[in-house]
């Protein structure tokens, strides 16, 4: 508790829940960004038998939303991406009017992130995979680094590191990725010494690219997620500038604590306004909730509490 200093939770806490959509057995670890006059998002519902669906939503204020009950369809001209397989965990990043939907894919051969542009959150357009397995999350940057698309990722290899280290990627077109560049990975003991992962997309600022990711610790009962920050380098994003020792906000409240998997607090949407990032993140596997926090308080900490 005494760490969270920087953001404030809503003080109606959880935003979303089950009973938003009909089928849902939890609704978390969703997509939101502005849209029109509002915020639209993609939403990851697991369903009452367990299959993990997402869905289109939209808001005036970013708080109350209305959910679309059928899942979302995807154009596609390959019958290799049209799979029936489980997919969660969704980020959004826009780039000159399009919206990039990434998303983890549960496939047979292990999880690797899927892809699909929009550019009314009408129709989406599915394109390749932008991994191979085994790869749980990725996060596109919203603008080109030297002529370049951009991402960060978490590989793993499933051995000595189960939950890989996070790597910086380059691509010309968003179908074919090489210049992989290590960014961080874990540290020897503290809430991110089990696996660390990006959260919303990494967020441009005069101190550098603002990375908000998630860290998780084993206790005697299991693990804890906890938010984390880092600041890298605007020309080279592999380097990390500062990374912060201490967690920015961690799972003490009840709607965090209790749920289908207790214990979470994991950040997948940011959306800043004048100067304030409302964070968006999933609650125990169960429901959205909202936290907000001024940029410059959030980079100010991160150097201040960083190794």
């Amino acid at each position: 508790m005494a760490n969270e200093t920087v953001f404030k939770r809503y003080e109606n806490n959880p935003i979303i829940t089950a009973g938003a959509v009909p089928r849902a057995n939890s609704i978390h670890n969703s997509a939101i960004v502005p849209f029109g006059d509002g915020y639209a998002g993609i939403f990851r519902v697991d369903e009452i038998d367990f299959n993990f669906t997402m869905h289109v939503g939209f808001s005036k204020d970013g708080i109350s939303w209305e959910i679309d009950p059928e899942i979302i369809k995807m154009e596609s001209r390959d019958k290799y991406l049209e799979t029936a397989d489980r997919t969660y965990d969704p980020r959004l990043t826009e780039i000159d009017g399009i919206f990039y939907f990434t998303w983890c894919i549960d496939s047979p051969q292990g999880p690797c992130i899927g892809m699909a542009t929009t550019e009314d959150f009408k129709t989406f357009k599915r394109k390749e995979n932008l991994t191979m397995p085994l790869n749980r999350n990725c996060v596109i940057f919203p603008r080109k680094i030297d002529g370049q698309f951009a991402m960060y990722s978490r590989p793993s290899d499933m051995g000595h590191t189960p939950f890989g280290n996070m790597f910086y990627s380059t691509s010309p077109d968003m179908v074919h990725w090489g210049k992989h560049r290590f960014v961080f990975g874990t540290v020897r003991s503290g809430w991110q010494s089990t696996k660390i992962g990006p959260g919303p997309a990494p967020i441009e600022t005069a101190e550098g690219w603002l990375l908000i990711y998630h860290g998780v610790w084993t206790s005697c009962n299991g693990y804890l997620y906890y938010a984390g920050a880092a600041l890298l380098d605007l020309e080279r994003p592999w380097e990390v500038l500062y990374r912060t020792k201490d967690y920015l906000l961690a799972p003490t409240e009840i709607y965090e604590r209790v749920g289908d998997v207790p214990n979470v607090v994991f950040p997948s949407s940011a959306v800043v306004n004048d100067g304030v990032l409302r964070m968006y993140y999933g609650c125990a596997d169960t429901c959205i909730s909202m936290a907000e926090a001024r940029v410059e308080d959030i980079i100010k900490f991160t150097k201040e509490h960083s190794y």
